[in-house]
């Protein structure tokens, strides 16, 4: 198995409780393809400035930090992704479902996935959107 498949298989397995049923997205393996790709969307570090820019940075440090997780809403999500022709769009036509669908799982995932690939309360150094860097961290996510 490929290093790739190790991650989106640690991810499913860590959120696989959030709810995939039958014809329901992967959600967990779409958010990790997303956080794994490096060039074309920044990585982890990469998603977290986009929504940061969007107006999200209050609840994305909270996310990062080691306190409490801020919430955040799926139409505030949707903003700072760029709708149809931003990042939302893309990862809504993976999963074949609305625009206002994918910001609500993303609003309900992100904070947790956030805060468990950020345990020591930073981002992690050294290419912090690179594979190897969240492959490590996902699989971490199997201990809790």
């Amino acid at each position: 198995m490929g290093l790739l498949d190790q991650v989106l298989g640690a991810a499913s397995q860590a959120l696989g409780s959030q709810g995939q049923q039958g014809g329901q997205p992967d959600w967990p393996t779409l958010i990790a393809g997303l956080l794994s790709n490096g060039t074309a969307h920044g990585g982890l570090a990469g998603l977290l400035q986009q929504l940061q820019a969007g107006g999200l940075g209050e609840q994305v440090q909270s996310w990062i930090s080691n306190g409490a997780n801020q919430p955040v809403s799926g139409s505030e999500i949707g903003s700072a992704l760029g709708g149809e022709g931003g990042l939302l769009g893309q990862l809504a036509q993976q999963a074949g479902v609305s625009h206002a669908e994918a910001g609500e799982q993303l609003s309900q995932l992100l904070p947790q996935i956030v805060d468990r690939l950020t345990p020591q309360g930073q981002l992690p150094q050294g290419g912090a959107g690179g594979l190897g860097d969240i492959a490590g961290m996902l699989g971490g996510l199997l201990k809790r």
